[in-house]
């Protein structure tokens, strides 16, 4: 199984990434005098990417699944930040995406002290960094400016919401790869739209994407990628979570709103214990969502939980193909 430590809600992702620390400065890299590989609108600005001078796009990847959106479109990242734990056998991506880097070993970007490695991205001389889906932090980006052209996400996105199909053209536009961007979120909606059609029985049925932490628990949002899918299934939030607070795209429930989790159907991403351990809560197994067995609840550490997190072009068609069975079992 695949470890994967750094899938958490918005509370656990935005402390990872607020801190921030000085680190001596690199040098941007040289580049030609031609027209600019890419410009990109981001919510600092616009950012223009130019052709690299040696024709060869030296790309690092920090943002929550850029490395996976860059292989999507071809392009083959130096660097990624393993934001969900995947490993290096897996190249810091999910499985799904890793021979996509061929002979290519990236290296893995650390954030041992909760600030990035400036030094060690300097080091590798980029032309584009990619922080697309990140907590948007604006130090940070001033910093990795100083390093190279450096894309966050659109204006008004909140921490670490950047839409899949945002991240897709953004990527594709810092990249030279517009057309092909274009072409990969055709191809993925055509999937989405064509699992929607083949299972109605999921249309107006309430759903709660619950997850369960320490002695918490929480529900996704829309604005999430797990959720967000779930919505363009056809299933629609359950109106006691969209009650709740909200932080981003997160509503933490406490142990008193538990009940707002009792959606016609479920799905239960367990952070830090298995899915036995999580099914034997006694508060989720009151539920009748649980009770009923119309709840699914991920595994932990599988293909089928790294991807739910991953939210990109390629593993939303691993979840479309794993979790609509599952999905179609707990809801009929």
């Amino acid at each position: 199984m695949i470890t994967r430590t750094r899938i958490a809600a918005t509370a656990a992702v935005v402390a990872l990434a607020a801190a921030l620390a000085g680190c001596a400065g690199g040098t941007a890299p040289s580049t030609s005098s031609a027209a600019p590989l890419g410009s990109v609108e981001t919510m600092f600005g616009t950012v223009d990417i130019p052709q690299p001078a040696d024709g060869d796009l030296t790309v690092v990847a920090l943002g929550w699944s850029d490395a996976e959106t860059a292989l999507a479109l071809g392009v083959v990242p130096v660097a990624v930040f393993d934001w969900q734990g995947f490993g290096a056998d897996s190249k810091g991506v999910g499985p799904w995406a890793t021979s996509l880097f061929g002979d290519t070993v990236p290296t893995i970007i650390d954030r041992g002290d909760e600030s990035l490695n400036y030094e060690q991205i300097a080091s590798l001389d980029p032309d584009v960094i990619l922080n697309t889906r990140s907590g948007n932090d604006e130090a940070e980006f001033q910093r990795l400016s100083e390093i190279a052209p450096t894309v966050y996400g659109p204006a008004g996105t909140g921490a670490y919401a950047t839409e899949w199909r945002d991240q897709v053209a953004l990527v594709g536009a810092a990249l030279g790869k517009k057309a092909e961007a274009t072409a990969l979120v055709t191809d993925v909606d055509a999937q989405i739209t064509a699992t929607a059609a083949a299972n109605p029985g999921f249309s107006g049925k309430t759903v709660a994407s619950v997850a369960k932490f320490g002695d918490a628990y929480g529900a996704y949002l829309p604005g999430d990628g797990r959720f967000d899918l779930l919505a363009e299934l056809g299933f629609v939030n359950n109106p006691a979570i969209t009650a709740l607070p909200s932080n981003g795209f997160f509503a933490t429930v406490s142990v008193e709103n538990v009940g707002a989790l009792d959606a016609s159907t479920a799905v239960v991403l367990p952070l830090g214990f298995t899915a036995a351990e999580t099914k034997a809560d006694p508060l989720l197994a009151s539920l009748p969502v649980v009770s009923a067995g119309r709840a699914v609840f991920l595994e932990p550490g599988t293909e089928l939980a790294g991807a739910w997190g991953a939210s990109s072009p390629l593993s939303i068609p691993v979840v479309l193909k794993e979790l609509t069975p599952l999905l179609a079992t707990a809801a009929a």
